[in-house]
């Protein structure tokens, strides 16, 4: 069997980092966080890490070019007939583009592009209630996953926060940039019949249950 990739797009809150983990331990994907490799290699200073590193000192994005570097040889390490997911990446048309392009490459293809999709009012409340922990990132909620005791992490007992970032006007600016930034991605995957709108406003094991029974439904 050739190698097959997913991809998860959404707002913020929209559940995608739930959803990725769920999907990687009952589907047996390969989750792929461009985020994480890019930091792994600046860490490891490989020379994609230091060319990136390079534009992210000066305070600039780094080119797709290096990102679907980054990306091919993460591939290329793995197993020929792997199952990858992509989370949050590709952004842009040109970076959905050099992913098909580097996918097809190495004998694979995208078989789904899932968009997780829930009212702002869902995504604000959710966003507003998030805490995490300062010692060891753990994530709760104030209504939806509460902490046994308030402020404190059922995990190792560090002082949760919120983000700075978490703030109703700074979300909404969030949620608007994401909608114009995506717009035209999302045309892009509905004009090669990958894209499969999925209601995240739901239960996360609903939400789970719907992207499983779509990869049933194509062989995936």
């Amino acid at each position: 069997m050739a190698m097959q990739a997913i991809i998860l797009i959404g707002p913020p809150g929209a559940g995608k980092g739930t959803a990725a983990e769920r999907v990687r331990v009952d589907a047996g994907y390969v989750h792929i966080s461009t985020g994480d490799m890019l930091r792994e290699a600046v860490k490891n200073g490989t020379g994609v890490g230091m060319e990136a590193d390079g534009y992210m000192k000066r305070g600039e994005l780094v080119p797709d070019s290096i990102m679907m570097r980054l990306v091919a040889d993460r591939l290329r390490m793995g197993q020929p007939d792997a199952r990858y997911m992509f989370d949050g990446f590709p952004r842009t048309i040109p970076q959905a583009e050099l992913l098909d392009e580097t996918v097809r490459t190495l004998g694979g293809k995208i078989t789904h592009v899932f968009l997780l999709e829930a009212s702002r009012t869902v995504l604000i409340q959710r966003l507003t209630g998030r805490r995490i922990c300062r010692l060891c990132g753990m994530n709760f909620h104030v209504t939806n996953v509460p902490p046994k005791k308030a402020g404190v992490c059922d995990a190792c007992g560090g002082d949760l926060y919120q983000r700075p970032d978490d703030n109703e006007t700074t979300i909404i600016n969030r949620l608007d940039v994401y909608q114009r930034q995506t717009e035209s991605l999302i045309a892009h995957y509905e004009r090669q019949h990958l894209l499969v709108r999925v209601d995240s406003g739901r239960s996360a094991d609903s939400l789970v249950g719907d992207i499983l029974a779509a990869l049933r439904g194509r062989g995936a």
